[in-house]
């Protein structure tokens, strides 16, 4: 049973640095420029030439999706390790400490998951205005609060444990246990769920794009791509199914690489 967990595990790791390199090296795989125009060529159909058809701009799906690929997955997994990394510190913070100003930062937690994720990262978003960056930020700042309880529950029990007490009567410094003593202990529920937010990042940035509050066209990123064809499905149904497509696939395969970390992981736990 280990055996064939740890082979789902690898199968779908696989997959995943599959769509890295295919994200990293789209320059060089991508039969044509994603914002090449040829307006003798628009709104064709999948064929021998354009493998997944053209807009309504002649410009090759395939292309743009490659390159719309290297903008969301990239901009995902960016997102995923800021949001993790400071709310992991957050937690440790809070979970090691007591004090006003870990109260403090508690209820700030609170405050920010007390919002729906998406309502509230348009809401960033509409503040900052439209771009990748700002995209990502507005992201970035409802996701760090569940990390942050995550870890502070996970610190909590090891507060007092004996290795952290001789640690403590050894001299480290509490930045010191915190990251050497307590942060290998508990760094496996804050990977898994890291793997399971990818997923979700992806989809809160395509869902910003098609709102017209993360990447701008024409530049090549699935949500803005399905924006721009919303009113194609009838006539051009393949500009819009394309970079829907590339999203429920990437989703997929992220969603079940993480469960697939989680059944590894809990295989090797101690029973």
């Amino acid at each position: 049973m280990r055996s064939l967990k740890r082979n789902r595990f690898y199968f779908f790791l696989s997959l995943i640095l599959l769509i890295l390199v295919l994200s990293l090296l789209a320059d060089y795989i991508m039969p044509f420029g994603p914002y090449d125009q040829n307006l003798s060529m628009t709104l064709r159909p999948p064929d021998s030439v354009h493998w997944l058809g053209t807009d309504r701009y002649g410009r090759d799906m395939l292309s743009r999706t490659l390159s719309g690929a290297r903008t969301t997955v990239c901009t995902a997994l960016a997102v995923a390790l800021a949001s993790s990394s400071f709310g992991a510190f957050i937690g440790l913070i809070c979970g090691y400490h007591k004090g006003k100003a870990t109260t403090l930062l508690l209820r700030l937690t609170d405050v920010f998951l007390a919002f729906p994720s998406m309502v509230f990262a348009i809401a960033v978003a509409g503040i900052l205005g439209g771009g990748t960056f700002n995209a990502a930020a507005a992201i970035a700042a409802v996701a760090w609060p569940k990390y942050t309880r995550l870890v502070r529950n996970q610190v909590l029990p090891l507060h007092h444990e004996y290795y952290i007490e001789a640690a403590r009567m050894s001299g480290f410094s509490p930045l010191k246990i915190l990251l050497v003593q307590i942060l290998p202990e508990i760094i496996g529920p804050i990977l898994i769920t890291a793997a399971l937010d990818i997923g979700t990042i992806i989809t809160e940035i395509a869902g910003l794009s098609f709102l017209g509050l993360g990447v701008a066209p024409p530049a090549a990123e699935w949500g803005s791509m399905m924006s721009g064809a919303r009113n194609l499905l009838q006539t051009a149904p393949w500009t819009i199914f394309v970079p829907g497509a590339a999203i429920f696939i990437t989703v997929a395969i992220f969603q079940l690489f993480a469960d697939s970390l989680r059944d590894l992981a809990d295989s090797k736990t101690p029973r």
